[in-house]
């Protein structure tokens, strides 16, 4: 199996539509051995969520702007594993204000909170757990994203947050190459969790992966997402980092709505 004997620290559960939910069973099915992290009322949320994997796995309290959590949840895995073959950063949160059309109104009060959960918690984590995926035989770190190559509506300062993100991989994977972590982010196209559909105009997003994604996307199917990770998380991309894999079904690829057939061998191409 793709992850057979891998320890894998997954964040970021909260029901079973969370895109790491199904990274978590994706990788169960695959022979990862798992633990999960939550945060105060939602830990309840994420226990019930844990029952409904494969295996019923631990949930640890981890609020990733806390530097004494990062550090208690490493000496448990220490203690539970002695390595951590890969992590799942999939936080992001943003107060009211910086989302949904108020992007010049936001104070920094607020934009401050949402870059340091959604940003700077990545390079948190990679420096708390360091130790740990070093210990590993090659390691790797996955965070989630969306296209910040755009603005796009109602997404504002998460906007931001997810460039600095971007940026931040980057040079995580230049510091823990050396130490035999690889760090990536997967790109994944519109999907109906609960963090979504919380941001007014995400359903401005969907009609767009509907015209120009060229196979198609079902925001309703957060499988090829889950895959992809998984695929990070394992042996298989030894030499993959600082990279962003798009999973969107092409959609980052074409600047406008695309045929999803051509009939009798006509050209789609105007004028061909």
């Amino acid at each position: 199996m793709l992850l057979d004997g891998k320890r894998l620290l997954i964040t970021g559960v909260l029901d079973p539509r969370s895109i790491a939910f199904h990274v978590a069973r994706c990788a169960q099915e695959q022979g990862a051995e798992v633990v999960l992290t939550s945060l105060g009322r939602a830990r309840r949320l994420t226990e019930r969520a844990a029952g409904r994997l494969p295996t019923t796995p631990d949930v640890l309290e981890l609020d990733v702007t806390s530097e004494d959590d990062i550090a208690a949840v490493a000496k448990d895995l220490e203690g539970r594993w002695g390595r951590l073959d890969g992590l799942l950063h999939a936080v992001a949160f943003a107060p009211g204000s910086c989302l949904g059309g108020g992007f010049l109104d936001a104070p920094w009060e607020d934009v401050s909170t949402a870059l340091q959960i959604s940003t700077y918690s990545l390079a948190s984590l990679g420096r708390g757990f360091a130790p740990l995926l070093e210990a590993a035989d090659g390691s790797s770190v996955v965070g989630l994203d969306f296209d910040a190559s755009l603005a796009w509506p109602g997404y504002d300062w998460m906007g931001v947050a997810k460039a600095g993100l971007e940026a931040t991989s980057r040079y995580l994977a230049r510091d823990l190459g050396p130490r035999g972590v690889r760090v990536n982010l997967v790109a994944a196209g519109p999907l109906r969790t609960i963090a979504a559909t919380s941001i007014d105009g995400f359903q401005h997003f969907e009609p767009v992966w509907d015209e120009r994604a060229p196979l198609g996307w079902d925001v309703r199917d957060p499988e090829p997402v889950a895959r992809t990770v998984c695929a990070l998380l394992s042996d298989w991309m030894p030499a993959v980092t600082g990279e962003i894999v798009h999973v969107d079904g092409g959609a980052h690829a074409i600047g406008a709505g695309v045929p999803r057939a051509v009939d009798d061998g006509a050209s789609a191409v105007a004028g061909a």
